[in-house]
């Protein structure tokens, strides 16, 4: 059995043993991805001002640490230059984000009573821990704009999420026979509900991931990882890797996860089937409607009553759940409206207490949660970025060149996204994507690229062939490349 921290605090030398073996970008990749998919959960060291050391963070740390390092041996795998985006967009963004951590401190500093229940005032030291952990939050988004901007980057993206996939594919099979214990077994403990893991007579796998909802979004991105990345091959290994794509597949539906699997539903013939723009459009539209989907929730312009009514002819109990969901969304969205611009900070104060001081709040949507602790300014930071380059790539695509390989991203970006109307699973595997993108934003298109010009008109000029008769004489013209009249018979 492994002590959970001491895994976490070792994981440096994970790291550098892969930045060792492996070329930067590739490093990079697999640094972020080893650590969410194997590290405990549920598992922290908190140091005073700095926020928490765990699976999340320890990665991007170990990362910022040897990538610059290898940086020195590979500078041609670092296509941008500086740490920040240059999108004014995004870094109007990222600084909403930080400075909305210290107006939701000065705009909290009441004590709240619930009952026996106290909830303390905020206070200037938490505005500087909530700015300190979004930019932990956003370093693997930082990183990968800075070493994944490149087409290829995005094509190698696609293939470790994949190659990922397949990878945690046996644990997950074990799990599906034997129950979900190899967290229990590695680090000695569960890291949630065991009865949220139960379904009918099998189980949902977790493996070590904090939830079994969080493993079923992340096996229905590597399924369209898979097939996005066998639709840019065009050698024997394009089987190889729709093959994973239908192996993902029955994983994902044998992981009993309804929501990721109603998304692959939806997504996979949208990455299978259509192409590079009209991936791109349909990816921008969701995200936009994900964008706004709070305020079109609190309008009541949501049809959740006959989404719970189809539901019940499903499967009456998650019917309920959903129910459930419904009711505790508008009752935290009442409490949000009270303080809507920077919402009421952390220690569980935009939650719902009874008279009694009892917590009666079950906050799952990742969305619900933003605009509940940091108002619409926080939510704006944070969907604003992740929704908003899906939706200025779109509108730039023809102008930077985009591949199918950024389109596939843009289309594996929309599935996490779609997942956090219902869920929490906004994870550094997400920030990591969208970074790889926003870095694309700064790229000139894939022609302008091929020959370092600044324009596509400036290429070398393609020779033009006209056919005549033979003995014809043709006049050459000023666009006509003249060769060299041959000396001699």
């Amino acid at each position: 059995m492994i002590q959970p921290l001491a895994a976490i605090l070792v994981f440096p030398l994970v790291a550098l043993v892969l930045f060792r073996a492996m070329p930067l970008r590739a490093a990079l990749i697999w640094t972020v991805l080893v650590g969410y998919l194997f590290l405990p959960s549920r598992t922290e060291l908190n140091l005073p001002l700095l926020p928490s050391i765990n699976k999340d963070t320890m990665p991007a740390l170990s990362a910022l640490i040897f990538a610059p390092l290898l940086a020195l041996r590979e500078p041609a795998a670092v296509p941008q230059p500086g740490w920040l985006p240059r999108s004014p967009w995004i870094i109007g963004l990222i600084l909403l984000t930080l400075a909305g951590g210290f107006m939701t401190a000065l705009t909290n500093q009441d004590q709240l009573v619930f009952g026996s229940v106290v909830l303390p005032a905020l206070q200037l030291y938490d505005g500087f821990s909530s700015a300190l952990s979004s930019i932990f939050i956003f370093l693997p988004m930082l990183l990968a704009r800075k070493y994944l901007a490149s087409d290829d980057s995005h094509k190698l993206l696609l293939k470790a999420f994949a190659i990922a996939g397949a990878i945690y594919s046996l644990p997950i099979i074990y799990e599906l026979v034997m129950s979900p214990q190899l967290n229990r077994m590695v680090y000695g403990f569960f890291p949630h509900s065991w009865r949220q893991h139960v379904r009918g007579d099998g189980y949902r796998p977790l493996v070590f991931l904090v939830h079994g909802l969080w493993l079923g979004i992340f096996v229905c991105c590597a399924l369209l990882a898979a097939l996005a990345y066998a639709r840019t091959e065009v050698s024997g290994r394009k089987m190889l890797y729709m093959a994973l794509g239908g192996w993902l597949f029955l994983i994902l539906f044998l992981s009993k996860s309804l929501g990721a699997f109603a998304i692959a539903l939806l997504l996979v013939p949208v990455v299978l089937f259509l192409t590079t723009r009209i991936q791109l459009v349909l990816a921008a539209v969701i995200a936009g409607c994900i964008l706004v989907y709070p305020a079109l929730r609190g309008a009541d312009l949501v049809p959740v009553d006959r989404v719970a009514a189809f539901a019940e002819q499903v499967d009456a109990r998650r019917a309920g759940s959903f129910r459930h969901r419904i009711n505790n969304e508008d009752a935290l969205l009442a409490r949000a409206q009270e303080r809507p611009l920077f919402g009421w900070g952390a220690w569980g104060r935009s939650r719902i207490f009874d008279e009694r001081g009892t917590d009666v709040s079950t906050t799952d949507g990742y969305w619900v949660i933003r605009i509940g602790e940091k108002g619409w300014m926080g939510y704006l930071g944070h969907f604003g970025i992740l929704c908003g380059v899906i939706i200025l790539l779109a509108l730039r695509r023809k102008a930077l060149g985009l591949s199918l390989a950024t389109s596939g991203l843009c289309v594996v970006l929309v599935a996490n996204l779609i997942d956090l109307i219902p869920n929490a699973g906004i994870t550094p595997l997400t920030w990591m994507i969208t970074g790889a993108l926003v870095g694309r934003l700064e790229r000139k298109g894939a022609t302008e690229e091929a020959d370092g010009s600044d324009t596509a008109d400036t290429a070398a000029p393609v020779r033009q062939y006209s056919r005549f008769k033979p003995g014809e004489h043709v006049r050459p013209g000023p666009n006509t490349t003249r060769f060299p009249t041959p000396q001699g018979g």
